[in-house]
């Protein structure tokens, strides 16, 4: 049995990551969470991001929505913004991250987690096609 992985159930992979969220994993740059604590199905998300210092980011909270489809972890979930930001790979009309133009979404591995996609996105945040982007009035959020 050498080399021979052990599939994680999906509700576990969940779990552990929504318990990571919670006990504040991380540097504060990033969190997540359910989106509702009734959400037995652990699918809808939430996240937000700080924006990166010396960005047209700096000073804002970015909240996005996070889910998990049924797929998840093996496939990767779908993340929008719902803070209006004005960023490559981000519809500027309704906030959903292109999966095709962030490659963390794109190469999809099953070991990534929320917290990765989260990091990744406020990274690609400080990109040089990013980092001056002129930003929306702070408060504006996408209609739903």
């Amino acid at each position: 049995m050498a080399g021979a992985t052990v599939k994680v159930p999906r509700n576990f992979r969940l779990l552990k990551e929504l318990e990571d969220g919670q006990k504040g994993d991380g540097d504060g740059t990033v969190s997540w969470g359910l989106e509702d604590d009734e959400d037995m199905t652990l699918t809808q998300r939430t996240g937000m991001i700080t924006g990166p210092p010396r960005t047209s980011f700096e000073n804002r909270i970015y909240s996005l929505k996070v889910e998990c489809g049924p797929r998840y972890p093996d496939a990767a979930p779908s993340v929008k913004f719902v803070t209006k930001i004005n960023m490559n790979g981000i519809n500027n009309s309704n906030g959903v991250v292109d999966p095709r133009s962030i490659q963390v979404l794109s190469k999809w591995q099953n070991t990534y987690t929320i917290k990765f996609v989260l990091q990744e996105l406020r990274r690609l945040m400080m990109a040089k096609e990013n980092i001056k982007l002129p930003q929306p009035p702070e408060g504006q959020t996408y209609s739903t």
